[in-house]
């Protein structure tokens, strides 16, 4: 496994117009914090690819790969939950271009890795992370897992309370 990296040195590369490397390296993940809960990315040290390539001038077209896991609770059911996302991001940084071609993660020829990557896996994050796509959720009534409830799992319907003035009128 290739070491951490948290920002890298594009320029380091020496690379001329039109010119590339693949590279691999390994990038720490903050965690995340949804709905009040903590959901830690796993590996601690993700492996990723990242491909350089040089453009004109001083700029660069850049495209990052991985794959990475977030350990947490379901947010239907509570149970464990630990869903794999695959990340395949493209940034191009060309200074002096105009503002919509200078990458937010690119500075002087220095690449954050570390910021580009948690931007990355989380735009890559559904609105909710579940055990599994079919996540069933808890019962409103009674709060049984209904993963493992079964189908039969019900309860007798109430009255609606709103209702309730009309059961005492009697008619004669």
């Amino acid at each position: 496994m290739s070491l951490r990296t948290d920002t890298f040195d594009l320029g380091g590369l020496h690379l001329s117009a039109g010119e590339g490397r693949r590279l691999q390296l390994a990038v720490a993940i903050d965690p995340f914090v949804l709905g009040g809960e903590r959901y830690p990315v796993e590996p601690a040290l993700v492996p990723c690819h990242l491909d350089v390539s040089r453009t004109t001038g001083d700029g660069y077209a850049l495209r990052l790969r991985f794959d990475a896991t977030l350990a947490g609770p379901c947010m239907r059911c509570l149970e464990p939950a630990t869903p794999v996302f695959n990340v395949d991001a493209r940034e191009v940084s060309q200074p002096g271009e105009g503002e919509e071609l200078e990458s937010p993660y690119v500075e002087r020829g220095i690449l954050d890795l570390h910021a580009w990557a948690r931007d990355a896996l989380a735009l890559a994050l559904p609105t909710k992370l579940l055990c599994r796509a079919d996540c069933l959720g808890l019962c409103p009534v009674c709060g049984v897992d209904l993963n493992s409830a079964g189908s039969d799992h019900r309860h007798e319907r109430q009255p609606d309370p709103r209702w309730a003035k009309l059961s005492e009128l009697r008619f004669e």
